[in-house]
């Protein structure tokens, strides 16, 4: 695959819901251009784009990939991405690196869920995309319809290519020539058409609409012809948003003669390494060439460059600005940093990815091989930032958390397939809490004697609820407790907290008053007064109301008007409250609520399937509250049961 110059470059990301043929309509561009002798089958697992083993098993798109088509002199880089709402992180990490978007539409379907995701996508981005509906030689498709029902869910900026009497106004209004020109009843003429039709798509006014039936060729040719004819440049991509070495606002032009700027949109492991796949916004990158990461402050050679079509690599020599291109063994390139010259830093803003929504415990099977799951999880997550990994010291767990069930199951099954540990997943334990309601006045007294030196320490302790985590003071008299064994006895207090008697929880919102005690001039010492202080600790919580809390979520749900009632019922079963709700300018609404933690670990499939997908949340934690008394005995006696195993 030879280099081309910028003019020559179009990128473009597929995205549409999933089975929507976005995978089968890039095998048919290849044979089209005569890349490939025969077009793959996604079923069979011989496409170009779907190359990974777990891709191949599952007969689904699990990650984006780059496949170069060369058609009449110029390059189309598509990024085929996942239809899966699980692998979101994909979609948006591949429209960093493409100037255009096709939202493939599956024409016997129709509008579909990965649609309408597709289109918020693009529209929050404000990416040109277009429609291309697939399968269109299925029996019964009406295309018009579909087109209908396009326009009435997405508005009038759709329209199809081919009727340009609908796409006149529109047009008119892109270039102020062709509005006076419209409102004096002048036709345009097609080099004006064009050049406004251009405009409008560039802007976003305008998501045209193309037909074709990826299996079996036709309308493909077509379909490339309208990417070369309409889709920008990278040259012609607005200037992007960046920040100068001082963190000043600066706009990045695409520059084939200008410094080098590179945006790191995706790592990949494979056998051989790690592979970083670019986006060169400015500049020309030769291999051998010294880069510098603006990101981690570390210089970075590039060795070897090559372009990629799937999994096939071609060394490049060089690589013109716009293009899309890959390194081997970057040292410390992370998803999401700028590579660029050392005397002119800039630094373009990261990947924004949706946080997770779903978390898992996770555990290897195999005992001792924790840090060998620690290792595998964090190179996996350089391939797939959209994910998390977190350990909860009070649970002690760690946690994995993704986008939905599909996501953790692939991730589960790259930790055996490429590093070799078995690992599985159980439900995650609620960060529970424990305090007091009530006020105690207790004495914790250790005393043994066992030949030789013995131990003696003796404190009275005032215990209360208090606002703060923890409170501790002394008011001692009369020397009743040397002073150089207080620090033992917040220590041991402090100590005794990890843990606390109901279901051996932290325990938090404690005051504690050291008032009296005793001492022996030669058996006491600090271990002394510790192990006292854990006494009366515990006896202290005993006496002063010990109640369990619980973490109280803020939950904010975004669903359409028709699922509003379903899933504000579902909350009051979580033991939720709706605290209120805002209609949201492209329709729906925002409803904001309040849930246990304990009953929300599973929403995300819940809410995926109460809105047949449509719904999103966003979850934060709020406070703690006190554990309903039926709830808290049966936790207390579930604590109980398995200390006793």
């Amino acid at each position: 695959m030879k280099g081309y110059s910028t003019q020559q470059i179009r990128n473009v990301a597929l995205l549409g819901h999933g089975g929507a043929g976005k995978t089968t309509l890039v095998e048919a561009a290849l044979a089209a251009t005569g890349a490939v002798s025969r077009m793959g089958k996604v079923e069979d697992g011989n496409t170009v784009s779907d190359f990974d083993k777990t891709e191949i098993e599952k007969g689904y798109s699990i990650s984006s990939s780059i496949i170069p088509v060369e058609y009449k002199k110029n390059k189309i880089n598509f990024l085929d991405t996942p239809g899966f709402f699980d692998f979101v992180g994909e979609v948006h990490a591949a429209l960093r690196a493409a100037e255009a978007a096709v939202i493939v539409v599956d024409a016997s379907a129709g509008v579909q869920v990965g649609t309408e995701k597709a289109w918020a996508v693009c529209k929050k981005t404000g990416i040109p995309r277009f429609f291309l509906l697939n399968k269109t030689d299925k029996e019964n498709v009406d295309v018009a319809k579909i087109v209908g029902d396009l326009q009435a869910k997405f508005g009038t900026s759709v329209a199809p290519l081919d009727d340009r009497d609908a796409l006149t106004e529109t047009v008119a209004e892109s270039d102020e020539e062709l509005l006076e020109k419209f409102f004096s009843g002048e036709a345009f003429t097609d080099e004006e058409f064009a050049r406004g039709l251009s405009a409008g798509i560039a802007a976003g006014d305008i998501a045209p609409v193309i037909t074709s039936s990826a299996t079996g060729g036709s309308g493909v040719t077509e379909f490339l012809d309208t990417i070369l004819t309409y889709v920008p440049a990278p040259d012609a991509h607005p200037a992007y948003a960046a920040e100068n070495e001082a963190g000043e606002a600066v706009e990045v032009a695409c520059d084939p003669a200008g410094p080098v700027r590179a945006f790191v949109f995706k790592n990949q492991e494979t056998r051989s390494g790690k592979v970083t796949y670019l986006k060169l916004v400015s500049g020309k990158v030769t291999q051998g060439m010294e880069l510098y990461d603006a990101n981690t402050e570390k210089p970075e050679k590039m060795g070897s460059l090559f372009f990629v079509r799937g999994k096939n690599q071609e060394p490049a020599s060089e690589v013109a600005a716009g293009d899309i291109f890959a390194a081997a063994k970057l040292n410390s390139a992370h998803t999401g940093d700028t590579l660029c010259e050392k005397a002119n830093i800039v630094k373009f803003p990261a990947l924004e990815l949706p946080p997770p929504s779903l978390y898992m415990a996770i555990e290897a099977t195999a005992k001792g091989e924790e840090d060998k799951m620690g290792t595998g999880l964090n190179r996996l997550k350089e391939e797939d930032p959209s994910f998390a990994v977190e350990r909860n010291a009070e649970t002690s767990q760690t946690l994995l958390g993704g986008q939905g069930d599909t996501q953790i199951s692939v991730i589960v099954s790259r930790l055996k397939d490429r590093f070799g540990v078995d690992v599985k997943l159980v439900d995650p334990k609620v960060p529970y809490r424990e305090t007091i309601k009530g006020t105690a006045d207790v004495q914790g007294k250790h005393k043994k004697q066992s030949g030789g030196a013995g131990q003696y320490g003796d404190v009275w302790i005032r215990f209360s609820p208090s606002q703060e985590d923890f409170e501790f003071s002394e008011e001692l008299f009369g020397g009743s407790v040397p002073k150089n064994y207080v620090p033992a006895v917040e220590k041991g207090l402090r100590e005794s907290m990890v843990k606390g008697p109901l279901s051996g929880s932290r325990v938090t919102g404690i005051k504690a008053v050291l008032h009296d005690g005793s001492y022996h001039d030669v058996d006491s010492n600090e271990m002394a007064f510790k192990i006292a202080a854990s006494l009366a600790f515990k006896k202290g919580m005993e006496e002063a109301k010990p109640i369990l809390l619980e973490p109280v979520m803020h939950v904010e749900i975004f669903v359409p008007d028709e699922y509003t009632g379903d899933v504000m019922g579902d909350m009051n079963k979580r033991r939720g409250k709706i605290l209120g709700m805002e209609p949201q300018s492209g329709g729906g609404q925002k409803l904001m609520a309040e849930a246990p933690q304990a009953e929300m670990f599973k929403y995300a499939k819940d809410l995926r399937s109460m809105t047949r997908a449509h719904g999103s949340f966003v979850m934060t934690f709020e406070r703690y509250e006190e554990v309903p008394a039926q709830l808290a005995q049966k936790i207390i006696a579930d604590h109980k049961a398995a200390q006793e195993e």
